[in-house]
């Protein structure tokens, strides 16, 4: 740990008169597991779609690994961020790699919401993700020449799914698994790119206490099997304070707090705004 991954510099993210995410400084390091917590609302979700690409912030800057996802641009020297947006609007920032761009640095996701693909088996939804990595072009591809890495990445999806225990379900339609093996299954595509930061929005949302029990000692895992930094959103605090490094607590869009979990369940102001008031309160 101590190599900086991913670093937050004052962004914020405004839509119209709303202001989802209020100046939010973050910093991720190498082996680190992070949680970004906070009530529904608090704009945890956003602060991953700026990570991502998925948005343009309002303000701010965003670095992977020493690479700038948002970069400042000095006024009139501004690339559009969508096509026929008002000249009138441009805030100075511009996103310059796409999401997909940004997951071939090494940065992966999962979604609050499962997006598996449901006419896919388990193997292909990897195998899928695999593409990502490839070297082959549509040339190759036409005449066959791809052919040594095809067989490669299957191998690798097959070692992939024995490692998340889902080898045995290879053969099934994504769908068909129960909730818990769905959402190992979204962790293991994205685990497929390659990434040095996965970032996990929610991974036990709708788990029963079994499969949260068992998401817990599988994020662990990941960390030290994969060499992956984490940052994940999660409501579930037993597993947060289980596996969590160190937390961030935002709360109408502004960071309230950071620090160990201990001195997270220990804060007032958390307490007060999240976690419930204490007992001795």
């Amino acid at each position: 740990m101590g190599e900086n991954v991913l670093r937050l510099e004052n962004v914020t993210m405004q839509f119209g008169g709303v202001v989802a995410v209020n100046n939010l400084s973050m910093e991720i390091n190498k082996g680190e597991i992070v949680a970004l917590i906070g009530p529904n609302g608090a704009g945890k979700t956003t602060a991953f779609n700026v990570i991502t690409g998925v948005y343009a912030p309002t303000n701010g800057q965003v670095s992977f690994n020493g690479r700038a996802i948002v970069r400042n641009h000095p006024q009139g020297k501004m690339k559009k961020l969508y096509k026929g947006s008002d000249p009138d609007k441009y805030t100075g920032h511009v996103l310059e790699p796409t999401p997909d761009k940004i997951t071939g640095w090494g940065m992966a996701r999962t979604f609050q919401n499962i997006r598996l693909w449901s006419s896919q088996t388990v193997f292909d939804n990897v195998l899928i993700a695999k593409h990502l990595r490839r070297t082959s072009n549509l040339l190759t591809a036409a005449f066959r020449l791809n052919r040594a890495e095809e067989a490669r990445q299957r191998e690798e999806v097959m070692e992939l799914l024995k490692v998340v225990g889902l080898d045995d379900v290879k053969g099934e339609l994504s769908t068909s698994l129960p909730y818990g093996k769905q959402r190992r299954l979204e962790i293991a595509r994205a685990l497929a790119t390659d990434p040095t930061l996965l970032l996990l929005d929610e991974p036990a949302a709708g788990m029963n206490p079994q499969e949260t029990d068992e998401l817990t000692t599988f994020i662990s895992e990941i960390r030290e099997q994969f060499h992956t930094t984490i940052l994940l959103i999660e409501h579930h605090m037993n597993l947060v304070m289980d596996i969590s490094d160190r937390i961030y607590v935002l709360d109408f869009g502004k960071l309230i707090a950071h620090g160990t979990p201990a001195e997270i369940q220990s804060n007032q102001h958390v307490i007060d705004a999240y976690l419930g008031v204490s007992e001795d309160a």
